[in-house]
C-alpha cells in the first residue's frame, strides 16, 4: 500500500467487493471485506454527541429504539462460530437502565442501544457502576449515567468464547480506568469490554497480523433463507464492520446490499453485451 495512509473505511457496499446473499460467489470465489487498519471507531458519534460536534444533555429523555431494525449476524473464525446475535439464539429484549440494574452481576457485559447510533458497551463492576471506553478515555461511571437515555441489555452470551472469572473481568476493567488517547489499545467500547471479559489479544489494536488468508467471516442474516458474507483478516476489522452495520440499521444495510447486487448484475450484463 506504499505511503497511502488514508482512512480505510467505506460508505456503502457498492464500494466493497462482497459475495452474493447465499454466501457463494460463482465467479471468483470469496471476496474480502474492508480493512480498518488505519481507522478508529466513530466514537465521537456515540453517546452524547451530535454530528456537528455540539453536546447533547447526557441524561436527556429516553431515546428512540426500534428492535425491528436490529441487524442480526454471526461471526466465524474458520469454521467455528464465535459470535451470534439473532432472535433465534439470543434474547434481544432491552430494558431501562433502572430495570437492568436488578439483573446485573459483576463481570457482566452491558450494551446500550438506540436507533441511528453505534452501540455502546460497558463492563458492570458492581455497586451500580460500569467501566467503559467513552470518547477516547476509559471511565468508571454509574450505569444510569452511562446509558444517556438509551435502553440496555446484558450481552454475555453473544461472543461464544470462554469468559474469565468475574473477579478477573472486573479487575481487567478497573485497572484500565484513566487510560486515554494514545495509551488505549482498543478502537471502540465493544472491543474494550470484550477484552475485559475474555482476555483475548485479538480484541486489541494490532492484536493480529493481517497477512495471508481471511480467517474471519461476518454473516449478515438477510432473511430466514439468505445471508450475506464478508471475509476479514482480523477480529478487529469484523467488530468495526459489525458496528457500522448496527449504526446504519437493518433497513439501510439491506438497501445497500440491494444496490450493490443491482450494480453487479448491470456490470455482468454490460460485459456479456461486449
Amino acid at each position: 500500500m506504499g505511503n497511502q495512509m488514508d482512512r480505510l473505511s467505506h460508505l456503502s457496499y457498492a464500494e466493497v467487493p462482497t459475495v452474493d446473499p447465499n454466501g457463494v460467489d460463482t465467479d471468483d470465489g470469496p471476496r474480502i471485506g474492508v480493512s480498518y487498519i488505519f481507522s478508529s471507531d466513530d466514537d465521537e458519534l456515540e453517546d452524547g454527541c451530535v454530528v456537528d460536534g455540539g453536546e447533547k444533555r447526557s441524561n436527556e429523555e429516553e431515546k428512540n429504539y426500534d428492535q425491528r431494525d436490529e441487524v442480526e449476524c454471526a461471526v466465524y473464525h474458520r469454521e467455528e462460530c464465535i459470535y451470534e446475535k439473532s432472535a433465534k439464539c439470543a434474547n434481544l429484549e432491552v430494558y431501562s437502565p433502572e430495570n437492568l440494574l436488578n439483573k446485573c452481576k459483576a463481570g457482566d457485559l452491558v450494551e446500550f442501544v438506540t436507533t441511528g447510533q453505534y452501540p455502546h458497551w460497558a463492563v458492570y463492576v458492581g455497586d451500580f457502576q460500569v467501566v467503559h471506553l467513552h470518547r477516547a478515555e476509559v471511565k468508571n461511571s454509574f450505569l444510569t449515567d452511562a446509558s444517556q437515555g438509551r435502553r440496555c441489555r446484558i450481552v454475555n452470551d453473544w461472543y461464544k468464547l470462554k469468559p474469565l472469572c468475574a473477579e478477573v473481568v472486573v479487575q481487567n476493567a478497573m485497572e484500565q480506568v484513566g487510560l486515554k488517547d494514545r495509551e488505549l489499545s482498543w478502537r471502540n467500547s465493544e472491543s474494550f469490554a470484550a477484552w475485559c471479559r475474555f482476555g483475548k489479544r485479538e480484541f486489541k489494536m494490532g492484536g493480529e497480523i493481517r497477512i495471508g488468508k481471511q480467517p474471519y467471516r461476518l454473516k449478515v442474516f438477510v432473511s430466514d433463507k439468505h445471508s450475506h458474507v464478508l471475509e476479514f483478516q482480523s477480529l478487529e476489522d469484523v467488530v468495526m464492520e459489525k458496528r457500522r452495520n448496527d449504526h446504519l440499521g437493518r433497513t439501510a444495510v439491506l438497501r445497500e446490499l440491494a444496490a450493490h447486487f443491482r450494480g453487479v448484475e448491470e456490470m455482468k450484463s454490460e460485459m456479456g453485451a461486449e
